[in-house]
């Protein structure tokens, strides 16, 4: 389970990258609209983690949208967290899945899903999505912008 604190503590601070998502840091700040039902997304176009079996890089454009509840996940150790798969060895459905229980269990928002666009392994795109439910009604949800696999554009 992914560590969390209340108030942007890694922010401004000098932070080294964590060795794996179990090390990881998230920071959580008060929602200043609680009364509102808006999406935030964080789109990350260059995550990588690694092969369980060979080791190698895998490479994903993952796509984090969320419905706040009480609290806000904060960017920056949304990013080391992130950052911090680059060298854990798992599955793209690992990751993936991961992410969405990690933060929902550190946010406690009203709806999130994540989208994993992976790239090919053996020739073969990977494409994992996992959400908490049915968004709520009246979200504006957008479409997570990322075009099916012929290059990823």
């Amino acid at each position: 389970m992914t560590k969390t604190h209340e108030g942007a503590l890694l922010l401004g601070e000098k932070a080294p990258l964590p060795a794996s998502p179990d090390d990881a840091e998230l920071d959580l700040v008060p929602n200043p609209h609680r009364d509102a039902t808006y999406l935030v997304r964080f789109t990350a176009p260059e995550f990588t983690s690694l092969c369980p079996v060979t080791g190698q890089p895998d490479f994903a454009h993952i796509v984090i949208d969320y419905v706040p509840g009480e609290k806000l996940v904060e960017s920056k150790s949304l990013k080391l967290y992130l950052g911090s798969f680059r060298n854990h060895g798992a599955f793209h459905e690992d990751c993936t899945v991961r992410i969405g229980r990690d933060l929902v269990a550190a946010m406690k928002p009203k709806w999130l899903r994540v989208g994993g666009y992976w790239y090919p392994r053996g020739g073969i795109p990977i494409d994992v999505f996992w959400q908490t439910g049915q968004a709520p009604e009246g979200l504006w949800l957008p479409d997570q912008g990322v075009p099916p696999y012929r290059g990823r554009g």
